[in-house]
């Protein structure tokens, strides 16, 4: 079974997360998950926040504003 700790590492090691990972994440997300899972997910958030990972979702959303 995949658990979010292991979504966060593929994302944090590729620098981009996908409309499918954070598809995953919020499943995950809906389950039970304990502290490490919480904590890997805490820092893919600052990761994103601090322009470390790219978000295909935020990129759809720009080019179809344009």
């Amino acid at each position: 079974m995949t658990r979010i700790r292991d979504v966060v590492q593929q994302v944090l090691s590729t620098g981009y997360l996908t409309v499918e990972a954070e598809n995953q994440l919020r499943h995950l997300l809906s389950t039970r998950y304990d502290l490490e899972d919480f904590n890997a997910f805490m820092t893919l958030q600052e990761a994103a926040m601090n322009g470390k990972v790219k978000q295909e979702s935020r990129e759809r959303r720009v080019k179809c504003e344009v």
